[in-house]
């Protein structure tokens, strides 16, 4: 299946994939980035247990949206989980998985990220959901993930990690960048003691101020 998009796709994946490590969201081999490629349709994803400093363009795996590999060897675990939330949300483009330890500290723990900074209302809009256990390496992943997220960018997997979505995989890992920061604000405020949450109606001018007003092309800088 030709494209002549998805060079770029892979670039906007292994990108992805760099800035985990580069932002300190992932260890080891765990996590992986995945992206659409816009005019195919087909998914660029990180190889299984590859060092994320070993990725090239030329290692990443693509695949159909029936799991089909095209290109690459053994794609990650989690691919599964990507190509069922891809099939269920076309807006989507680009899918991130961490484990990034102040957020899923709060997956494992069954408890959402609620909202405690302007910075979480304007990014995310509402609390960051936890969703129930799901099996690794089986779709079950993807439909937790399409059953919580709602209209927002992050879910937290229960006793796993983090999922974040985007228009692209740059929104995506921006999104669990700012995920983990939510969650790392809010576990030092809340060892400290009892902090309130945002009022609702605190939060929804914060996110419309953001989605109006914020960056360049604001309607394109949303998490």
């Amino acid at each position: 299946m030709s494209s002549t998009t998805l060079g770029q796709t892979k670039r906007d994946v292994l990108r992805g994939n760099l800035g985990l490590l580069k932002h300190g969201l992932v260890v080891g081999t765990s996590g992986n980035v995945s992206g659409r490629d816009p005019d195919s349709g087909l998914i660029v994803i990180k190889p299984s247990g590859v060092d994320f400093d070993d990725l090239t363009e030329e290692s990443l795996c693509v695949v159909t949206l029936d799991g089909e590999r095209v290109e690459g060897g053994k794609p990650s675990v989690d691919t599964a989980s990507h190509l069922y939330v891809y099939a269920r949300r076309p807006d989507i483009g680009g899918i991130v998985h961490t484990h990034s330890p102040f957020a899923t500290s709060f997956a494992l723990r069954g408890e959402p990220i609620d909202v405690f900074s302007t910075t979480h209302a304007a990014l995310f809009g509402g609390p960051i959901p936890v969703s129930a256990y799901a099996t690794i390496g089986e779709e079950e992943i993807g439909r937790e993930i399409v059953a919580n997220v709602g209209d927002g960018t992050a879910v937290l997997l229960r006793f796993h990690g983090v999922f974040t979505l985007g228009r692209t995989p740059d929104q995506a890992l921006r999104a669990a960048i700012y995920v983990e920061e939510s969650a790392q604000c809010a576990h030092f405020a809340l060892s400290r003691g009892d902090v309130s949450p945002l009022p609702s109606e605190v939060v929804a001018a914060s996110r419309a101020w953001y989605v109006s007003d914020y960056g360049q092309s604001p309607i394109e800088s949303g998490a």
